[in-house]
């Protein structure tokens, strides 16, 4: 696959209204000249995702998520960039020609796409065999007993993969597959790493297969279950990380959730896949799982994207329960509200809903607690609060928990219910919180979610520049004026963060014109570039942008030539100056001085 050309990139653009594309997925409001509706990208009651027209850009107030048609898809159905473009091209009716591109990018594109095709035919052909081989009746017969029948196995895309792994070996052949591919896909492995010639094994056999997809429908690995007794392999196996599959980032049912999550307002997170496929199939669609690990940060970080409350089912056993803690520490970290449901002792969401049914089972949604209130109904009843022993055990667990909130008011609210419930001191347990997060390794966890929740940090810009970038490119005039000035500007310049930004528009010079020629433009911009340069979107072009391009200059210039009078009285407190040093700093400094006396007298 090559790389689209930015002229045709533009065309598309050119032909694709962003209110009608965005009105496809949500009704909307007109404000003004613009249009708004509540934000795609994250839970509000009043909407404050504004769509310009004129400009054909989106813009949330709310969570500052900007772009143009093609950021929209490639965030809102989580596309690359290649396959938004295609998408919005088909729906215009427009044949891509590609140019030659990176030769080694091109190779990886087609390794990964290779990878998904392998995994997409591995599914269909397991559940083949799943639904019609005589091998499989024991596969069969245990979906019956967890309750899923042909049109559930068939909707999950469940399979199942046989004892005898020769046929799927020669199946991958057939199909033009190497092996190489199949170790990449962690479908298989050599039999022999020492001697290639030993052949091939299958990843999978006996086992149910669970398709694992993303969050915009491809397979990209498998969960597999053991089906016998005397399996002694782990009760559920993953694919092992490939260029597509890192469980990690994945959720079990992600892709049929997120957007229920968002009309339902909050996200169900159980422990397994069956339980998770039983909770869809009684109604609850709003239901994800981890991939038979604790949730982390990574899985929290992707469900903020699409919900803003979770509530935690997890199994009613201390491992569940142990499950839920370390759950609740990724997701209030991030901000997200944590509710939880207690199971009974033994049971998991499928056994409670095949003996309670489905309605008892949505009482327990409707009537579930607070993450906290929750999990001392459950402490507390097996507590002794005389016992010094396990009070302090208890706090201390607490107490961790705790700190992990990010919010301030309702980290201080949880301590004083906390502090009520468990009998101790609202300031005794305020300041044990305080200690936790002072601690080496809380500073640790904390700033590895910093740096891991900015996806995309926006680049660092200085607002004057900003402003010229804005001038840049909704005025030829200013974008001409800037031109001219921009050789006298080159060395103050270089000392403003996103001058870089500033000097590409200027090489460009897209048409200030063409909605879509900017919007091509800004899609050749690293992301980070894009977000800096999107916030701008909203101001007003003034009625003469060449003379706020000249003022905003002269402002620029007046701040660059204080700094370098404070570094010249900085160098003259250097008392190994010679007499002739001194006297050439105090005549740069008095020249810099009559410069910025001229740039006051001009404003």
């Amino acid at each position: 696959m090559g790389r689209i050309p930015e002229e045709t990139v533009k065309q598309i653009l050119d032909a694709t209204d962003i209110v009608e594309l965005i009105g496809s997925y949500f009704p909307l409001q007109r404000s003004g000249s613009n249009f708004k509706c509540n934000c795609p990208f994250h839970n509000e009651k009043s909407p404050s995702f504004n769509i310009n027209p004129v400009g054909q850009y989106y813009y949330c107030f709310g969570c500052q998520e900007s772009g143009n048609a093609i950021s929209f898809l490639i965030n809102y159905e989580n596309l690359p960039f290649i396959e938004a473009v295609q998408k919005l091209a088909q729906r215009a009716g427009i044949t891509i020609v590609e140019e030659a591109f990176d030769p080694e990018a091109d190779k990886k594109r087609k390794r990964i796409s290779r990878i998904k095709e392998l995994n997409n035919k591995t599914a269909r052909y397991y559940h083949q065999l799943l639904m019609k081989s005589p091998a499989a009746e024991h596969a069969r017969a245990y979906l019956k007993s967890r309750g899923f029948n042909q049109e559930v196995a068939e909707k999950w895309l469940i399979g199942w993969a046989p004892r005898d792994s020769r046929k799927y070996l020669q199946l991958v052949k057939e199909k033009g597959f190497t092996g190489r591919e199949l170790i990449q896909a962690g479908l298989g492995g050599l039999r022999d790493k020492q001697n290639p010639r030993a052949g091939l094994y299958a990843k999978f056999y006996d086992q149910l297969t669970f398709p694992i997809h993303n969050d915009y429908g491809d397979v990209v690995g498998f969960s597999a279950r053991v089906l016998r007794a005397d399996d002694k392999r782990g009760k559920y196996i993953n694919t092992p990380d490939s260029p597509l599959f890192n469980k990690s980032n994945l959720l079990f049912g992600l892709d049929k959730a997120r957007r229920p999550m968002g009309k339902k307002k909050f996200a169900l997170i159980c422990e397994g896949q069956i339980d998770a496929i039983v909770l869809h199939e009684a109604g609850f669609d709003q239901t994800i799982a981890p991939l038979g690990t604790a949730l982390t940060a990574e899985q929290a970080r992707m469900l903020k994207r699409y919900t803003d409350q979770i509530i935690l089912c997890y199994d009613g056993d201390q491992a569940g329960r142990n499950a839920a803690d370390k759950a609740f520490s990724h997701l209030s970290k991030i901000g997200l509200p944590v509710k939880r449901i207690n199971l009974p002792q033994g049971e998991d969401p499928d056994s409670f809903i095949k003996y309670q049914g489905v309605e008892k089972f949505a009482e327990l949604i409707a009537q579930a607690k607070d993450f906290f209130d929750a999990k001392l109904d459950l402490e507390l009843a097996n507590l002794d609060l005389g016992s010094a022993s396990q009070r302090a055990t208890l706090l201390k667990e607490l107490t961790s928990l705790v700190a992990s909130m990010s919010d301030d008011l309702s980290r201080d609210t949880t301590i004083q219910s906390l502090a009520t419930r468990m009998r101790v001191g609202t300031d005794e347990l305020r300041k044990a919180v305080s200690d936790a997060r002072q601690r080496p390794d809380f500073e640790t966890r904390e700033s590895d979610r910093d740096q891991e929740s900015s996806i995309i940090a926006s680049t660092p810009i200085d607002r004057p520049i900003a402003y010229l970038c804005h001038l840049a490119l909704h005025s030829y005039d200013a974008a001409e004026y800037l031109c001219e000035q921009l050789e006298t500007l080159d060395q103050a310049l270089q000392s403003f963060p996103g001058n870089s930004i500033l000097r590409a528009i200027l090489a460009k010079r897209p048409d200030p014109r063409s909605a879509s020629a900017k919007q091509a433009f800004l899609m050749t911009l690293e992301q980070s570039d894009q977000k800096a340069l999107m916030s701008g979107f909203q101001e007003e072009i003034p009625s003469d942008p060449v003379s706020s391009a000249s003022d905003t200059i002269a402002l620029m210039m007046a701040k660059y030539y204080q700094n370098q009078e404070s570094a010249l009285r900085a160098k003259l407190n250097d008392p190994s100056l010679t007499k002739d040093e001194i006297m050439s700093t105090m005549e740069e400094a008095k020249q810099l001085q009559e410069i910025l006396k001229q740039l006051d007298q001009r404003f």
